[in-house]
């Protein structure tokens, strides 16, 4: 339709639809802008995002690759001191062949960390020692000297005597009845029979001085002597077990039942030295710990 064939109409006779078609139109060019608008920015932001998440990428493979040639250079440098050291073992070995292997291989690798340990003493009681001493004769070339430098009118009676004695086999008490007696009297002592196993064990440590039981034979009469509050029969029993087994292994027991002896006897610095001299002269010993505790309690 071109403009000539535009129906005219009067004013005011413009149908309604031909007005509703206009403002249709009139609508349409309006929003045709703003949808042209709507939709560059809706590629735009679809552009912004795809962009920012190439730029990622890109960093994470220009960390990566960082990373990467950080750990060939160190490779490579390892390679390179690993490669000297061969030559220079190799060459070395060419050097002085005689040498022994042990130095090569010193060079090669280094010597590994050793850990530093700190060792405590342990509270053990200190190692019994052997008393038991095996009882020889003399030399008949020995008893011979003696008897010529006795007196002229008794030479004939000892010389008989010596010889006597040199013929006649000693006799040595068997080990096993000595363990039965001595097992006995302690049994006494456990069994009630207090006085009856102080008299059998006082007995024995006198009769066989060089037997191994003889020092325990003392500390157990003068354990019994304490339960019969004979304290001052058990701290001499305790005294002469300390004097004559010195390196025995009840010597410990008998210094602390002794202290206890004379804690009873209201000898109360004598305890305390005894304690004392258990520390100093037996440290990191149960015994010693047991007089710390003691010596601790008279200081109060």
């Amino acid at each position: 339709m071109t403009v000539s064939d535009t129906p005219s109409y009067p004013p005011g006779r413009i149908p309604r639809s031909l007005v509703l078609e206009h403002r249709i139109i009139r609508r349409l060019f309006a929003i045709a802008p703003l949808c042209a608008l709507t939709a560059c920015a809706t590629t735009g932001s679809a552009q912004s995002s795809e962009l920012a998440e190439l730029k990622a990428e890109v960093r994470a493979m220009r960390e990566t690759q960082a990373r990467l040639e950080k750990r060939l250079e160190r490779v490579e440098l390892h390679a390179s001191v690993s490669q000297s050291r061969a030559s220079s073992a190799a060459s070395a070995r060419e050097a002085t062949p005689a040498a022994p292997q042990t130095a090569a291989t010193s060079a090669g690798y280094s010597t590994p960390d050793l850990a530093v340990v700190k060792l405590k003493p342990r509270n053990e009681p200190a190692p019994s020692l052997p008393t038991r001493v095996a009882v020889v004769e003399p030399a008949s070339e020995d008893m011979e000297m003696f008897i010529s430098s006795a007196p002229e009118g008794d030479s004939a009676p000892a010389a008989a005597e010596a010889t006597a004695d040199a013929s006649a086999p000693r006799e040595e008490p068997d080990t096993a009845v000595l363990e039965a007696e001595f097992d006995q009297a302690v049994a006494a002592l456990r069994t009630g029979n207090v006085e009856g196993g102080v008299t059998r064990l006082l007995a024995f440590a006198e009769e066989h001085p060089r037997h191994p039981r003889a020092d325990n034979a003392l500390y157990f009469s003068g354990l019994g002597q304490m339960g019969l509050k004979e304290h001052a029969s058990a701290a001499k029993t305790f005294e002469r077990l300390i004097a004559q087994y010195p390196a025995g292994d009840a010597v410990l027991d008998g210094m602390l039942r002794l202290a206890e002896c004379r804690l009873r006897l209201n000898q109360k610095d004598d305890a305390r030295a005894l304690y004392t001299r258990i520390l100093t002269q037996f440290p990191g010993t149960a015994a010693a710990t047991q007089a710390e505790q003691r010596l601790a309690s008279l200081s109060h």
